[in-house]
């Protein structure tokens, strides 16, 4: 009976601790939902809506009606219209679309030779499931055959997969896989940074310096910041030497890239530090935020096929923001001043987080 004594104060005890422990509660009521709710959401292998421009030299009706069907699939969503294809492969380059549809003049005579491609469709390959996708296109049913509204074949469609055309997954996966590894490394160890001087004592000793909590902040992001760009370095060499992941840009422009990530992801890490009270629950809320971040940044699903919603919650992540400039850069040859939506998302959220740090932050012990 004393044993079972005894087990209750400990149950009663650790309950008691949960209980004052609004994190941690909030942690365990949290993580399930937020779960169920990302997984419900992100994973989408049904992708629709993809954003595709039109560039129809053809201007038949025929055309006109190929394009109303390849509307209807629900799989594109028409976002403008372009009058040749060159216009096509520079939006494909700084990322505008996904999708690209090119109609040729002779598109009437094409659609009855068999032998010639009567629509070129020109694919971000830079991520595999668009390809595969678009792929699913070349099947799709057209109602029209010289204007009789008969079922006929479908035209002879040719899919053109630009930046990564063997569809190799380490091309795909290894810049977006950048976002990922630095956001866990950056934020996890900015977010146990004033957690582990308040517990080891050394909060006394800045307690009694002029140091402000400006440059107690400033002061804990840049030595990460020199991390940030070694692991960097690192990934880079290892993907050209073990997965030929080619580097198409400026290496200039993919660090100045990778400073600005770098920087939101730090004073994000801040941020929790000065609301966390332990370096568990600092991990705690830094795997918290790592899972929206490689569910809804488009890292493994198309982000034009998730719900408007999630979309609405993944603009928010600096990682989107990151895995578009690195592909930008790295696979399509874009400029940085091109992507510059990217950088202000970036540099907006570093600004916010890194305030709110600054005024959470006080030089005190508890």
């Amino acid at each position: 009976m004393k044993f079972f004594g005894r087990m209750l104060a400990i149950i009663k005890k650790e309950v008691r601790q949960l209980s004052r422990d609004r994190l941690t509660f909030g942690m365990i009521v949290g993580i399930p939902i937020l779960q169920i709710l990302l997984f419900g959401y992100a994973i989408n292998t049904d992708v629709r809506n993809l954003k595709t421009a039109i560039a129809n030299e053809s201007n038949s009706d025929l055309s006109r009606q190929f394009i109303a069907e390849l509307g209807q699939t629900q799989v594109v969503d028409i976002v403008g219209y372009v009058a040749t294809p060159a216009e096509l492969e520079e939006q494909l380059r700084r990322g505008a679309i996904s999708i690209g549809v090119s109609i040729p003049p002779d598109f009437d005579r094409r659609t009855t030779d068999r032998d010639r491609a009567a629509i070129n469709l020109l694919v971000d390959g830079s991520d595999p499931t668009i390809v595969g996708i678009a792929s699913q296109l070349k099947a799709m049913p057209v109602r029209f055959d010289a204007g009789a509204a008969i079922e006929s074949p479908p035209p002879n469609i040719e899919v053109r997969a630009y930046y990564n055309p063997e569809r190799r997954t380490p091309v795909n996966i290894i810049p977006g896989l950048m976002g990922i590894i630095l956001t866990l490394t950056m934020t996890m160890f900015t977010a146990v940074a004033i957690v582990r001087e308040r517990e080891r004592g050394n909060l006394e000793l800045l307690i009694n310096t002029p140091v402000t909590s400006a440059e107690l902040m400033v002061g804990k992001v840049v030595p990460y910041i020199v991390i940030g760009m070694i692991q960097l370095a690192l990934i880079l060499v290892v993907g050209d030497l073990l997965f030929q992941v080619p580097m198409r840009g400026s290496i200039v422009d993919l660090y100045l890239a990778a400073g600005a990530f770098i920087a939101a992801n730090l004073s994000l890490g801040l941020f929790i530090s000065t609301a966390a009270k332990t370096q568990f629950q600092a991990m705690q809320v830094t795997i918290f935020f790592l899972l929206p971040s490689i569910l809804l940044s488009g890292f493994v699903f198309p982000f034009d096929g998730m719900p408007r919603f999630a979309q609405f919650l993944g603009e928010i992540l600096p990682t989107t923001h990151f895995i578009r400039l690195t592909r930008g850069i790295m696979l399509r040859d874009a400029a940085l001043l091109e992507l510059y939506p990217e950088l202000i998302a970036l540099a907006v959220f570093a600004t916010v987080m890194m305030t709110a740090a600054a005024l959470r932050f006080t030089k005190r012990l508890d």
